[in-house]
């Protein structure tokens, strides 16, 4: 639209002033998506067509992948790490430990050789204060081969007809604080033997065996044994070799002529043979009173087994348990109704004999050869055992 001035020339009319920083925009062209068409990702990219300032109507949301790890909503929680606390490694050690000791109680109880020695018959003792114990030291030499039995100077059988025993204790446990007793049985000793008339007392377990040796002692004892352990030459030698030898301090040197065996005196460490030569020497300038020096020495190997068998230096040392731990059952022989617990309350009840927790001693005799007991100090010591009262003065031999 034009219009004249007053100088005759034609004008345009003025145009409305744009506000600043507001220039005119032109409105693009927009294609119209096809009737029927699926929407897609160009629709977001143009705005439709419709009155000047209206809002394009909303599309689909767009497509999201889920969120990472560390893009946006909530962290995975950490897996928790399992901890063991001081009470469940202790709990732990405390059953792994039961769980063996469990297995070695179970070998032992299933592995001993049982056999019948304990039996009920008319006249037999009955059961008073304490629990007796019959040990017995055969001169079984069953297992050995003729090298072993020379080079552990076992002897020869031949002048004796059947097994016999080098040793014969009665081991009372009371069942108060009175001292517990190992009272030794020389093997001379004469006495009466059911259904054999008199003779030495350990020719009844040549004669019957186990059976008959225990009735034998109940008979001339009047003590009613509660329990039987044995063991023969070989078993006690491997025993003693299996926990490295037993310390001895010898008073003086040991020379049996009998059975070559050769003892130098001093502390020492006695193997397998020379432990056997020891508690077997009576041949010897070191054993005047014979059987009374060797029971003596008996007794006094015993503490000393006992003791370094329960020392944490042999229960704690592989190289010596589990050596112990197989030779035993084939060592011991006990009565078929013995248990291990058993055999565990004796050496428990024995460990005091190196200590003098333990009162030991041989049973009264009326001289140096030990064939014939004291009659009125035998029942003395015997009426103290049955009591469970101290065992009086001067009536043990030492």
């Amino acid at each position: 639209m034009t219009y004249g001035g007053d100088d005759g020339r034609r004008r345009e009319p003025p145009r409305r002033p744009q506000p600043p920083g507001n220039p005119r925009q032109h409105q693009r062209a927009q294609m119209m998506p096809l009737p029927g068409s699926a929407p897609s990702a160009y629709d977001q990219r143009t705005r439709p067509m419709g009155n000047r300032g209206e809002a394009p109507p909303p599309g689909p949301p767009p497509r999201q992948d889920p969120p990472g790890p560390h893009e946006g909503g909530p962290a995975p929680r950490p897996r928790r790490r399992r901890r063991w606390s001081v009470g469940k490694i202790l709990m732990t050690l405390v059953l792994i430990f039961v769980l063996f000791i469990g297995g070695i109680w179970a070998y032992l109880e299933f592995s001993i050789t049982r056999v019948d020695a304990l039996a009920d018959y008319d006249g037999r003792p009955a059961a008073a204060s304490g629990t007796n114990w019959l040990v017995v030291g055969s001169d079984s030499r069953a297992g050995l081969s003729a090298a072993e039995e020379e080079n552990l100077a076992t002897g020869d059988t031949t002048d004796a007809s059947g097994q016999r025993t080098d040793t014969i204790m009665v081991a009372h446990i009371p069942d108060n604080s009175t001292k517990p007793t190992l009272l030794s049985l020389p093997r001379d000793s004469e006495v009466k033997i059911p259904g054999h008339g008199t003779s030495k007392i350990n020719a009844a377990y040549a004669l019957g065996g186990p059976a008959l040796l225990a009735k034998t002692v109940e008979g001339v004892t009047g003590l009613r044994i509660d329990h039987y352990a044995e063991i023969g030459f070989g078993g006690f030698a491997t025993i003693v070799d299996a926990i490295g030898g037993v310390d001895m301090c010898v008073d003086k040197d040991m020379n049996d002529t009998m059975t070559g065996i050769n003892i130098k005196a001093g502390c020492q460490t006695l193997d397998g043979r020379d432990s056997l030569g020891f508690v077997r020497m009576r041949h010897s300038t070191a054993t005047p009173r014979s059987d009374l020096d060797r029971v003596a020495n008996q007794r006094k190997f015993i503490g000393a087994l006992v003791s370094q068998i329960a020392s944490p230096g042999t229960l704690l040392n592989p190289f010596h348990f589990f050596p112990l731990l197989s030779a035993a059952p084939a060592a011991l022989t006990m009565d078929s109704g013995d248990h291990v617990h058993n055999l565990a309350g004796l050496a428990i009840a024995m460990r005091g004999i190196s200590s003098g927790g333990v009162l030991t001693g041989t049973v009264p005799v009326t001289d140096g050869s030990a064939t014939h007991w004291d009659k009125a100090k035998s029942t003395q010591l015997f009426d103290a055992l049955k009591n469970d009262t101290p065992v009086p003065d001067g009536v043990l031999v030492s």
